[in-house]
C-alpha cells in the first residue's frame, strides 16, 4: 500500500530552534488523520513540509509519492487551509469562487456553489463581513473544490465556537464520506478529533511520541490497577507509560500488544484523550519513553 504521506528522519531547525525532530511517519491512504501535541510541538511546521510551503533542515518528505510542490500538477493534487483560515476580506464570496476557479484546473464549480448554497452563504457577501465560522467555512471551500488527493487542515476550528466547529467538522465528514479524499487535521481539541479522526500522529518537544490507527492504538493500551507493586515486576512485553503508587496499590498505564489477562489485576481499556495526554505528559518529561514509539514500528 503506498502512503499518501511519508517522512524519515524529518528534521527542521530555525537557527537554535529545533521546529521538529527525526520525524518518521506514514500515512495510508483513505484514512482522516489527527495532529495533536500541544502548542510548539510542532504540527504546522509538519503540515507547511507538506505543503512544500518550507524545506526541510534534515531528512525527507514525499506526499503522493513526490516532492511536495514540486510542480504545478503536484500542486494540484494538495488542498490546504492553514490556520487562521485566510480568506480576502474585501472580496465577496463569489469573487473567491472565481478566484479558485482560476487557479485550479480541476476546480468542481458544482461542489463549490453547492456547499456554499448549503451553507446558506450570500455569494455578494463580502468575507469581511462574515462570522469565522462561515470564513472558515470559505477556506474549506476553496480546498475541497479543488478536488484534492489530499486535504491538510491546519487547526482550522481553533478560534470557532463550539458550534461552529460542530458544523465544519461535519461539512468535512460529510465530504470525506462522498469523496474518499486522506485528510490531516491538526488540532489541540482532542474531543473533536475523537468524532472524526482514525488515525493519530501525537507529536511532543518537536518528536513524534505515537502514531498509527486509532482502533490499534486504543486496542493496546489499557489502565492496570493491581496490589502494590514495581513497573519492572510486570511481564514482559508490557511497556509501563506512567505508574503510580498509593499505599496498597499501583496504577499503571501500558502499552501492550499481547492479551493481558489476571484475575488479580482491574484492566480498563484507555479513552482517546487520556492516551493522547499520557503521551504528551511523557514526551514533555524527557525522551525514556521513545522506547514506546520504536515497539511499535
Amino acid at each position: 500500500m503506498t502512503a499518501i504521506l511519508e517522512a524519515k528522519g524529518l528534521g527542521k531547525r530555525y537557527g537554535r530552534r529545533q521546529a521538529l525532530s527525526d520525524c518518521t511517519i506514514s500515512v495510508p491512504p483513505g484514512r482522516v488523520v489527527g495532529l495533536v501535541g500541544p502548542n510548539g510541538a510542532g504540527k504546522s511546521t509538519l503540515l507547511q513540509l507538506a505543503c512544500g510551503l518550507i524545506a526541510p533542515t534534515s531528512g525527507t518528505i514525499r506526499v503522493l509519492g513526490r516532492t511536495p510542490a514540486e510542480d504545478t500538477a503536484q500542486l494540484a493534487r494538495v488542498g490546504f487551509v492553514a490556520q487562521d483560515t485566510p480568506t480576502y476580506s474585501a472580496l465577496s464570496v463569489a469573487d473567491h469562487l472565481r478566484l479558485g476557479a482560476r487557479l485550479n484546473p480541476a476546480w468542481d464549480a458544482r461542489l463549490a456553489d453547492g456547499r456554499i448554497q448549503d451553507l446558506g452563504l450570500d455569494p455578494g457577501q463580502r468575507v469581511g463581513r462574515l462570522s469565522g465560522g462561515q470564513r472558515a467555512q470559505v477556506a474549506l471551500t476553496l480546498a475541497v473544490a479543488k478536488r484534492p488527493e489530499l486535504l491538510i487542515l491546519d487547526e482550522p476550528v481553533a478560534a470557532l465556537d463550539p458550534l461552529a466547529r460542530r458544523e465544519f467538522l461535519q461539512a468535512l465528514m460529510e465530504y470525506v464520506a462522498e469523496h474518499g479524499t486522506t485528510v490531516v487535521l491538526s488540532s489541540h481539541l482532542v474531543s473533536d478529533l475523537e468524532r472524526v479522526c482514525d488515525h493519530l500522529i501525537s507529536l511532543v518537544a518537536s518528536r513524534v511520541q505515537i502514531a498509527g490507527d486509532v482502533d490499534d492504538l486504543l486496542g493496546t493500551h489499557f489502565r492496570l490497577t493491581t496490589a502494590r507493586r514495581e513497573a519492572d515486576s510486570l511481564p514482559d512485553g508490557m511497556t509501563v507509560l506512567r505508574a503510580t503508587h498509593t499505599e496498597r496499590q499501583s496504577t499503571f498505564v501500558v502499552r501492550s500488544a499481547a492479551p493481558v489477562h489476571d484475575p488479580a489485576w482491574v484492566l480498563e481499556p484507555l479513552g482517546l484523550e487520556d492516551l493522547v495526554l499520557t503521551y504528551m505528559a511523557e514526551g514533555e518529561s524527557g525522551p525514556a519513553r521513545r522506547s514506546a514509539l520504536e515497539a511499535q514500528r
